[in-house]
């Protein structure tokens, strides 16, 4: 068995470490016999997604934006467009969430561009949103899981009704610090703020991803479940924690 994964930027969109979502995909792949094939595509590079299954845009700081959004908009976009219409299973952070929306406006520079997949607009704040974050996503029936995540962010994401959001902020500021939504979800594209990086620490969204890029290759898959033992202590340990954080700064929810 087989999937296929498009990893755009790699070099340029890489913060905090986002690169370890792939990573974490490419091993549970592994665990279960599912060979991931990851293609990387940077500036310049011609794509065409008709064969993909997965596809993972990290976060960068403006500079990088900046560096990327004209390559993004002129040689990528339509094509990323098509292949999330078509249920492409996306993941996209923080710098990548906000060139999936209509666009970003930061404080200082000009207004960049995005790629509209997202019904979402965000604006440059004053202040940077710093911290770990816990959000309660929901992913399907059934599934709603408390994510972990840490964020690092001063742009201001306003949803649109075309999207919705990926989960409800349970400690941190999220989308805008305001509405109590954090990331967006179109179809199988999903962006979100929280790096550190994401997928390791919150394999039950990482097996999600992949549970539907095999749904959408080869039918309904059931995934061979794994022994996440220390994962999972790991995750209730951390979440005590960030709730014990929040608790002492007056701050919760």
């Amino acid at each position: 068995m087989q999937l296929k994964l498009a990893y755009f930027y790699p070099t340029l969109m890489n913060l905090y470490g986002d690169r370890g979502n792939v990573q974490t995909l490419d091993l549970r792949c592994r665990w279960r016999g599912i060979d991931l094939i990851i293609t990387e595509f940077g500036i310049g590079d011609q794509v065409d997604l008709t064969d993909f299954d997965l596809a993972f845009f990290g976060g960068g700081q403006d500079k990088e934006q900046q560096k990327i959004s004209q390559d993004l908009i002129t040689v990528k976009a339509a094509n990323l467009r098509s292949a999330v219409e078509d249920g492409l299973v996306t993941l996209t952070v923080c710098g990548g969430f906000q060139l999936f929306g209509e666009y970003y406006r930061p404080l200082d520079g000009a207004v960049l561009q995005g790629i509209s997949v997202f019904d979402a607009r965000t604006e440059g704040g004053k202040w940077r949103a710093i911290g770990n974050v816990l959000i309660q996503a929901e992913l399907r029936e059934g599934i709603s899981p408390t994510l972990i995540g840490f964020e690092n962010h001063s742009g201001r994401t306003i949803l649109g009704p075309g999207c919705k959001p990926l989960g409800k902020i349970i400690n941190g500021f999220g989308n805008n610090g305001k509405d109590g939504t954090e990331g967006a979800r179109y179809r199988n594209c999903f962006g979100t703020y929280l790096h550190g990086p994401l997928l390791p620490k919150n394999s039950v969204l990482a097996d999600y991803l992949i549970g539907l890029a095999l749904e959408r290759r080869y039918g309904r898959e059931e995934l061979t479940p794994l022994d996440d033992f220390l994962e999972d202590e790991t995750r209730r340990y951390v979440i005590k924690r960030i709730k014990r954080e929040y608790l002492l700064k007056g701050r919760v929810g």
